[in-house]
This record gives C-alpha cells, sequence and structure tokens, in this order.
C-alpha cells in the first residue's frame, strides 16, 4: 500500500501529499481526544452516564444533568483542550524553529512573562479590604499582555545582525529566571492573601471557567491553528539550514520573527485563561514527533491533539483523584513532564 496519496482541489490547483499512516494516527488520537471529552463532561461530584452525555450535547437530557455539564463542566472542558493545542502548537513551532527538542514557552519565559504580569495584577490592584479595585475579568488580559510583552523582550535582546536559535534560547533562559525571580518578590511583598490565588494561576488551573471565556479564547486559537498549519511549512526548509533555506529564497528572519510571533500569540491566548500550565509545549511537540515524524504539516495536528488529551485528562485527574480537594491541572502535567524532561536530556546528551 502507498505511504502517500496525492490530493487536488480546485481544478488541479492545490495539491499536496497526503501521508496516510500518519493520518490514521491523527484520527485515532482524535478518537481519543473526544472519548476523553466525554468522560470529563461525566465524572464530576456527580456521575452522569456518558450516554446522558450525548443527549446534552444533542439538547436533550434532564434539566439537573444539562445544568451540571453545560454550566459547569462544558466551559472548563473546552479552556483545557483549547489551551492545550495552543501550548502544543508553540511548542511545536519553538522546537522547529531553534532545532532543539527541549525548547518549549517555559524555557525561553513567555510562560513566566504572564505569570508575573498576574501576579503583579494582584499585588497593584488589591486594597486593604482584602478586594481587588478593578474588576477580576482583566486577570486574563494581564497574562496575555505579560506573555506577549517578554515574548518581544526576548526577540529584541537576542537580535545581533539577526537571530540563531542558541542566542534566543540563552536569552530566554535568562529573562525567564529574571521574571520567576519578580514573581517571588511580587508574591512576598503583595498581600498575602492573594498569594494562594496567584499561585493556583501560576501553577495552571482551568477552574472557574465561564462561556464569556470560552467565547474569547476558542476563535483566537481556532485562527492562529489555522495559521500554524499553513505557515509552518517554512520550517520544514529551514530544518535543512540557514543558507540552504536562504539560497532556496526564504527570507529567514522575516519568517523567524513571524514564527516567534505566532508561538506567542498562542502561548498568551492559553495562559491568559488557563493559566501557566507547564511542560505541555515540551512533551505533546516530541510525542508527536516519534509518532508521526518531523514534517510539519502532521506533525501540527498530531501535536494539538496531544495537548488537548494531555490538559483534558489531568484536569479530570486533578479534580476526581482526591475529591472534595481540586488539584491544578498543572501540578500533574508538571508530575510528568519534569520526568519527561529529565529522560530527554539523558537520552540526548550531545543535544
Amino acid at each position: 500500500m502507498k505511504q502517500y496519496r496525492t490530493i487536488r482541489l480546485l481544478q488541479q490547483k492545490i495539491s499536496f501529499l497526503l501521508d496516510i499512516k500518519a493520518t490514521r494516527k491523527i484520527s485515532f488520537l482524535f478518537c481519543l481526544v473526544m472519548a476523553t471529552f466525554i468522560l470529563s463532561a461525566s465524572v464530576g461530584d456527580s456521575f452522569i452516564n456518558p450516554l446522558n452525555v450525548f443527549q446534552i450535547l444533542f439538547g436533550g437530557g434532564n434539566d439537573f444533568d444539562r445544568l451540571v455539564v453545560v454550566d459547569f463542566r462544558l466551559p472548563r472542558i473546552l479552556i483545557a483542550a483549547f489551551a492545550g493545542m495552543a501550548l502544543a502548537v508553540a511548542g511545536a513551532i519553538l522546537q522547529g524553529m531553534i532545532k532543539n527538542p527541549l525548547a518549549s514557552p517555559d524555557i525561553i519565559g513567555i510562560s513566566a512573562g504572564g505569570g508575573a504580569a498576574v501576579v503583579a495584577f494582584l499585588a497593584i490592584f488589591s486594597d486593604q479590604n482584602h478586594s481587588l479595585t478593578v474588576s477580576i475579568q482583566w486577570l486574563p488580559i494581564a497574562g496575555f499582555i505579560g506573555a506577549t510583552v517578554i515574548g518581544f523582550v526576548v526577540y529584541f535582546l537576542a537580535w545581533k545582525d539577526g537571530i540563531t536559535p542558541i542566542r534566543l534560547v540563552l536569552i530566554g533562559i535568562g529573562v525567564s529566571a529574571f521574571m520567576q525571580a519578580m514573581t517571588t518578590m511580587l508574591m512576598l511583598l503583595g498581600p498575602i492573601y492573594r498569594a494562594s490565588e496567584a499561585n493556583i494561576w501560576i501553577t495552571g488551573s482551568v477552574s472557574g471557567a465561564s462561556w464569556e471565556q470560552v467565547k474569547m479564547v476558542v476563535p483566537w486559537t481556532i485562527l492562529l491553528l489555522v495559521i500554524s498549519f499553513f505557515i509552518t511549512r517554512h520550517l520544514n526548509v529551514q530544518e535543512l539550514g540557514d543558507d540552504t533555506a536562504s539560497n532556496l529564497g526564504q527570507p529567514v528572519q522575516k519568517m523567524r520573527f513571524l514564527l516567534l510571533l505566532l508561538s506567542t500569540c498562542l502561548v498568551a491566548g492559553a495562559i491568559a485563561f488557563a493559566g501557566a500550565i507547564g511542560f505541555v509545549g515540551l512533551m505533546a511537540p516530541h510525542i508527536a514527533r516519534r509518532l508521526v515524524g518531523s514534517s510539519f504539516g502532521v506533525l501540527i495536528p498530531t501535536a494539538a491533539s496531544i495537548g488537548a488529551l494531555l490538559v483534558m485528562a489531568a484536569d479530570v485527574i486533578g479534580r476526581t483523584a482526591f475529591s472534595p480537594l481540586e488539584v491544578p491541572a498543572g501540578v500533574f502535567t508538571a508530575a510528568i513532564g519534569a520526568p519527561y524532561f529529565i529522560y530527554l536530556l539523558f537520552r540526548n546528551p550531545r543535544n
């Protein structure tokens, strides 16, 4: 059986090769994502039969079950899924651009920038009566701005007659360490009653998600994922080396800026509503690469599926394993991601 099939569209004006094996794996991952979606909507303080969940999704079911699923569970499930997809795709872009499988939004400081901005927001806008002087709805915007600003700071600090991957990583690590120090200082000097709230956000949690947040994060993420699918084909050329890419007519530095901007926007949108969930941007692309290879045409949808699966599964475990306590999803992604990071270091000591 042939591994590739030619697909032609618009009277053969557009054509591309479809990797049949990779498509099957992506389809299987999609089924796993949907199964996790239904499971997540079923379990909790009150168990709802998965068949009833299907009925509710299509407008049926009783009033109580519909209230639990639609108003309380679906928003956090959707936020978890799309945040996972965004973080995973951002990680895949950064790993391809930097040419290092250990690169991730956590490493180059984007997540740390969002965390510092949120802690600063909670510290600055808290009064002596233990209440915020502005609406809590501004909190995600603060996280988005912080992550975006740090993304630009890292880029411009790393610029020296162009951007090189190693300089970008080293500057990112330095900026990340500085932002983490600022976060710790703000938590120590700020109102003590806000420290736990800030810590939960920094760890990463989708608790308290609402349909208003879903309406903002879902269109944003879908738009960026579509752009990512088409623009990351340039990364296949960059992996041949800067000189080869330039000789083939690709504006390497311009493309690096666009790719870093794209990954920054993906991370900023994710952590604005789900917090700084760690290691998803590291694990998901690496697992995807082992499943389908390094071609970004299949790597992006595979990484997105794995990212959604990781964060949804972490959220399910966090709100059911220690009931009635609820553990942030970021705790479980870190518990898996940290050993995986160490494994990668030992597995690739020369890289």
